[in-house]
């Protein structure tokens, strides 16, 4: 391993993109309110047809808050110490 890999390797644990979040962008308060609005809208609307429809955009919604947005920020942060 090169010098570099091993800087960029370090860099990449030291990055917590979750520091720089306010406590209601949390992946905790993220995953808490998907679930409480699929929750709530099968509750008040017992069909499962459009409580999949709610679930969609908030499965979205995770895999882009939770997943690739912190990828993407970890990226953009090791590549502007370069």
């Amino acid at each position: 391993m090169t010098n570099q890999e091993s800087d960029n390797n370090l860099e990449s644990k030291e990055f917590n993109l979750w520091n720089y979040k306010p406590w209601w962008c949390q992946p905790w308060s993220i995953i808490l309110t998907g679930i409480v609005i699929v929750i709530s809208s099968w509750l008040i609307i017992k069909n499962i047809w459009l409580t999949i429809l709610v679930a969609i955009p908030i499965g979205l919604w995770w895999f882009y808050f939770l997943i690739k947005y912190p990828q993407l920020a970890k990226e953009a942060y090791i590549n502007s110490r370069q």
